[in-house]
């Protein structure tokens, strides 16, 4: 009796413990196999790119990526639950499991390579400036040493600029918002000279409000846009990195960005080679 309760009780533990090391891992591959449903971590408030409309849905360059994507992994549309993923906490997200992926205009760096892993890139643009229309006194980059500009909140792109001009500059010019949206009233109304961030995302911004800003078009950095995965998920890096060059191929790629960037397509030309490792 004793031994076969032993036997049992071993049993249980070793089932048990299979159990834990399978759930631990499970790779975004085998999520959407099974469950046929993601949580895809976007952006919200950014036009042309990800953006909530006021009947619930979505739009933009990165929710036609991610559905693309899922689509790939065998999740149906009605499967996809996005989730707002600010600058900020982008890794965050991805570490704690709150998201699947995470596909919002997320450039990809060495630094964030330590947290997370990334597919792609799926568009390459750069930093660039946006100003008011009537404004003629910023020509680059360096028109920004004596400027007020707005940034967001864990974007590596406010940070570029405090690297360049230094502790004191940041903290006399540079405001951080949430997000890029909330740059923009700050713009209008004349608070800041200027938003700095990657050309794609100042020109979704830019078209939905024609004649009021205009885009430097000098842009002072490459931005490789991925997405976001979990570190070790090599298996789900390498069916979403199939996804996205599969996208390139068959032409989805090419028509989101007409479709998204309006005027500012033409200069996507064609899109960037992935990064595998």
């Amino acid at each position: 009796m004793r031994i076969g309760a032993g036997m049992l009780a071993l049993a249980v533990l070793a089932t048990s413990l299979t159990a834990c090391a399978s759930s631990g891992a499970t790779s975004i591959v085998d999520k959407a196999k099974n469950d046929k449903k993601l949580v895809v971590g976007i952006k919200i408030d950014q036009p042309g790119w990800g953006l909530k409309k006021p009947d619930g849905t979505y739009a933009g360059f990165d929710v036609d990526v991610a559905r693309y994507v899922a689509k790939a992994l065998g999740v149906p549309e009605s499967g996809i639950t996005f989730k707002e993923a600010q600058s900020a906490n982008r890794e965050p997200f991805i570490q704690q499991g709150q998201v699947d992926m995470v596909v919002a205009t997320y450039s990809i760096t060495d630094e964030r390579k330590k947290k997370i892993s990334f597919a792609g890139p799926y568009l390459v643009t750069g930093q660039d400036i946006l100003v008011r229309a009537d404004d003629s006194s910023i020509a680059d980059v360096e028109s920004l040493k004596d400027k007020k500009v707005c940034g967001a909140q864990g974007s590596s792109s406010p940070k570029r600029l405090a690297d360049k001009f230094g502790a004191e500059w940041e903290s006399k010019n540079l405001t951080q918002q949430q997000g890029y949206g909330a740059c923009l009233p700050l713009l209008q109304n004349k608070q800041v000279d200027a938003i700095s961030t990657d050309a794609t995302i100042l020109a979704g911004f830019a078209t939905q409000f024609p004649g009021q800003f205009k885009l430097i078009g000098k842009p002072f950095s490459t931005e490789k846009y991925g997405i976001g995965l979990k570190q070790d998920d090599k298996a789900g890096r390498d069916a979403v990195n199939n996804a996205i060059e599969a996208m390139f191929k068959d032409g989805t790629w090419r028509k989101a960005v007409d479709a998204n960037l309006g005027e500012f397509g033409k200069f996507f030309s064609s899109p960037p080679s992935v990064e595998r490792y």
